[in-house]
């Protein structure tokens, strides 16, 4: 459920209208092509988590294959991508919540920001254990409504669908497949990449499962399987009921699909489930922001005092950094929009192919450091070794390229390799002052 939590998102809710109008009907592929990605980095990381269990943050994966400059910047860059997580789902949240009590109460938007903040870093503060729970039954309802999506959706078009109103004829009578050529597919999958990452959550959490790192990185990927197949078998639905061109984008299309059904109140309903998501996805970013602080204080990369557990193990102080960080990130959306906050999110919109490039580099270098060394210790392998490993190298550079040369999403790359540079950087003051003993060691 953590890694359905970590996944199924408003990207999908909401995102994916802006994914269908740039590509059309096309978009299909593009899911296809980016989850195959995506599904390849996670059995790398699976593979790495069987070999080497309870390392704690996934990024320490980097230390391990690339040495600590890998590390320190993985652990991060992966931080930050959260923190600003974190403020956009707070954002997005309120949003929900204000349109509600627009009629009733005129509360700032602020405000209910820090309440919903406050209400989760509680959560998290009190056990991960918590943590789990709360994410358990967001992740069963974001599951339950896409389940009860396709089952109506499938429902209409096989028996209740009047004459004319499309069906699979949808993904072909509007200019075709692929109506914007297959340039536009190869962008949407720039796009929707970033919808569907997230499930690496589950290996961090692993550290602090009794269940073994070898089940749960099992898990992971076939979970990642049935997500993929939800994601696809959506979108295909509401290419079906909705032509392509006739959804809006920023509008969610399920709202478009279900109010074409005929199903009362889809946009109320739609909004819940789209709340509901973007508190998972607030309640997991508080937790992964707290434990990677906690990992890299342990390797020495942040301020020792966050290493301090509760009574509960809970690295409560990590925790309140992380929650301090995102709320910050919140007041530059309320100080300066345009400038501050949207810097924040052009810096952190390519880091998390960044931090999955590194990891794949680390895997090849594991991968044949453990073959030579300890072949014991891989219990799970990742497929069509070394073939598919730099596969997933490939791709995630391609994808970069490609951002790079597509206008609307340049910036985001050139702030993102900002971001990497200060890093970098950040590593090596950190390095020089530390004692020369400490740098020996």
């Amino acid at each position: 459920m953590i890694s359905m939590g970590g996944i199924i998102g408003a990207g999908l809710f909401v995102g994916s209208s802006a994914a269908i109008a740039a590509a059309g009907p096309g978009i299909l592929v593009s899911y296809v092509l980016a989850g195959l990605v995506i599904l390849l980095v996670m059995r790398m990381l699976s593979e790495m988590a069987a070999a080497y269990p309870g390392i704690g943050s996934f990024t320490e994966y980097a230390r391990l294959g690339l040495g600590d400059l890998a590390g320190f910047v993985s652990g991060w860059l992966y931080w930050y991508f959260w923190v600003v997580v974190v403020a956009v789902e707070a954002i997005a949240g309120a949003s929900v919540i204000a349109g509600w009590l627009a009629g009733w109460k005129s509360i700032p938007q602020w405000q209910i920001v820090l309440g919903l903040m406050t209400a989760l870093t509680a959560v998290n503060l009190l056990s991960t254990r918590s943590y789990g729970e709360f994410e358990f039954w967001f992740a069963s309802v974001k599951v339950a409504a896409i389940v009860a999506f396709i089952v109506v959706g499938a429902a209409y078009l096989l028996a209740g669908a009047p004459d004319g109103a499309g069906g699979l004829a949808n993904l072909t009578a509007h200019g075709g497949f692929l109506p914007l050529g297959p340039v536009a597919v190869l962008a949407g999958v720039t796009t929707v990449i970033f919808s569907i990452t997230g499930a690496e959550i589950a290996i961090i959490a692993a550290a602090e499962s009794h269940e073994s790192a070898r089940t749960i990185a099992r898990l992971t990927v076939t979970i990642l399987v049935r997500i993929l197949l939800f994601y696809v078998l959506s979108i295909l639905l509401i290419l079906a009921i909705v032509p392509w061109d006739e959804i809006t984008p920023g509008v969610s299309p399920f709202v478009t699909a279900l109010e074409r059904v005929g199903v009362p109140a889809a946009a109320l309903l739609m909004n819940v489930i789209v709340l509901t998501a973007v508190l998972s996805c607030l309640n997991s970013g508080v937790y992964v922001t707290s434990r990677v602080l906690f990992t890299l204080a342990a390797q020495g990369d942040a301020p020792q005092p966050l290493v301090a557990l509760t009574r509960r193990r809970v690295p409560a102080r990590a925790i309140l950094l992380g929650s301090t960080m995102g709320y910050a990130a919140v007041l530059t959306s309320v100080v300066s929009p345009s400038v501050l906050f949207a810097f924040l999110l052009n810096t952190s919109g390519a880091i998390m192919l960044i931090v999955y490039l590194i990891a794949a580099l680390a895997e090849i270098r594991l991968r044949r450091r453990l073959e030579s060394e300890d072949r014991a210790r891989l219990s799970i392998r990742m497929w069509w070794y070394p073939y598919a490993s730099w596969l997933v190298v490939g791709a995630i550079v391609a994808v970069l390229v490609a951002m790079a040369f597509t206008p609307a999403s340049a910036s985001q790359v050139y702030a993102s390799l900002l971001c990497l540079a200060v890093a970098v950087a950040a590593y090596f003051v950190r390095r020089a002052r530390r004692p020369a003993a400490a740098r020996a060691a």
